[in-house]
């Protein structure tokens, strides 16, 4: 299921961040007690039923009660085609799991992780950079759901 409001969304428990992607999706884990933040590999798969089912089983093998999807939103706030790419994305999710997912506006994410990066290599960044963003994404939904 869907949620709109960080109040009903799990307060303890692990928790997925995702950071979508066409060729590159970024992944991230928190703890049980939403203290500390791992990223996970990229995923690069060929299909969306591919990245659905993948990310479907790393909910169960990380046992998460929760994902957050991070929404590519413009900057004025408007929703894009991208945007509809990741909210179809995040109900064929729903239709995968059954554990409750959130939307949290992914802006400035790219930037905040390439900063937290760092000098790095081409390599390093296409290998890292989406999952730091994935990071960041939960990092962000973390505050959100502590307020």
């Amino acid at each position: 299921m869907i949620l709109s409001d960080f109040k009903v969304f799990p307060r303890f428990g692990r928790l997925v961040g995702i950071d979508w992607g066409v060729r590159r999706t970024g992944v991230a884990v928190c703890d049980n007690s939403h203290e500390f933040i791992f990223t996970r590999p990229v995923l690069v798969v060929k299909n969306a039923t591919e990245l659905v089912q993948q990310i479907a089983d790393l909910v169960k093998s990380e046992h998460a009660v929760g994902i957050v999807i991070g929404l590519p939103l413009r900057t004025n706030g408007t929703e894009s085609e991208t945007t509809a790419r990741v909210r179809a994305f995040a109900n064929a999710l729903a239709g995968a799991t059954d554990v409750p997912i959130i939307f949290i506006d992914e802006c400035l994410s790219s930037s905040v992780a390439m900063e937290q990066i760092g000098h790095a290599t081409v390599r390093d960044i296409k290998e890292k950079l989406d999952s730091e963003s994935a990071r960041v994404i939960l990092e962000n939904a973390i505050a959100m759901i502590r307020r």
